[in-house]
């Protein structure tokens, strides 16, 4: 592999090798994930999800995570969340531990999550409300038409989400998650049903949101193609049980990003097949037996 992207291998840590913090180190370390493991109690004894993650991000960066499915993403990504706790380890943001759900950190799901008997401007002013209590009426309904305006959906406030297409409510989603302002905007596979066109869409409307508030993003995907187009760093995960970060591949081509100039890049290309060798070759599922 020549050297014109950046892989790590962060699997194995000593005190001779390069911990992945070095692979960005231009960043300070502003969300840490420090050898956290995940494991159930179940009938046939301790199932163990994830086995000593560590991984530093910078405050700023976009994180894709990929793998295949039972790998711990959507675990990784609830114990950042605050939903879920590590059975070891730590998960920090700015030096402290993450124990539970706060509206510094905001999750966009991949069925919206969105109160049906409730308007567009509702949904989001529900959340704006209860971040920001103290501010006026007037003050928050600005706040929300700002981030309607923002995902191009003004003029479709009045409506509920029945009354729009899968794009508009993810739209919807991605515009409430901002409008608090949070730190870590954490994405579960945000664009997963939607159709190709409104998928590309959606994801050049995100680069151009993040580009604008630049808060931290994690965001599970199983689409390399997305990855390689929104991601600062791809994370790769291991199969599970036991699963790890097996890979980080750093991302090197520069922002503002075209699709059409990217994919015209032989570094695509590469980067995009050594992704796949490593998903459905080197940790593809064993589906016999």
């Amino acid at each position: 592999m020549q050297n014109n992207f950046t892989l790590t291998n962060t699997t194995v840590q000593t005190s001779k090798t390069t911990s992945l913090a070095t692979t960005n180190s231009h960043r300070e370390p502003y969300l840490q994930i420090i050898d956290v493991s995940k494991v159930y109690s179940t009938k046939n004894g301790p199932f163990t999800v994830l086995d000593k993650v560590n991984l530093n991000i910078g405050k700023g960066e976009f994180i894709c995570v990929i793998g295949h499915s039972g790998c711990g993403k959507s675990t990784l990504l609830n114990m950042i969340s605050g939903f879920t706790s590590p059975t070891s380890g730590q998960v920090l943001l700015e030096g402290k531990p993450i124990t539970k759900p706060g509206p510094d950190r905001m999750v966009v799901f991949q069925n919206y999550a969105l109160l049906p008997w409730r308007t567009a401007f509702e949904n989001i002013y529900l959340a704006v409300n209860a971040v920001y209590p103290h501010k006026t009426k007037a003050q928050k309904s600005a706040i929300v038409r700002e981030h309607l305006a923002m995902v191009g959906l003004i003029d479709a406030m009045d409506k509920k989400p029945t009354q729009v297409s899968g794009g508009m409510k993810q739209r919807i989603a991605i515009a409430r998650a901002l409008a608090i302002r949070p730190k870590v905007l954490i994405l579960d596979e945000p664009f997963g049903a939607l159709d190709a066109i409104t998928k590309e869409e959606l994801q050049q409307e995100l680069l151009k949101i993040w580009s604008e508030n630049r808060c931290t993003v994690l965001m599970i995907t199983h689409d390399i193609d997305e990855a390689l187009f929104l991601a600062d760093r791809v994370v790769m995960m291991t199969n599970g049980p036991a699963a790890k970060i097996g890979e980080v591949m750093e991302i090197p081509f520069p922002r503002p990003r075209d699709r059409v100039l990217i994919m015209e890049d032989p570094q695509y290309y590469k980067l995009r097949n050594y992704a796949l060798d490593f998903l459905f070759h080197r940790y593809a599922h064993d589906d016999v037996g």
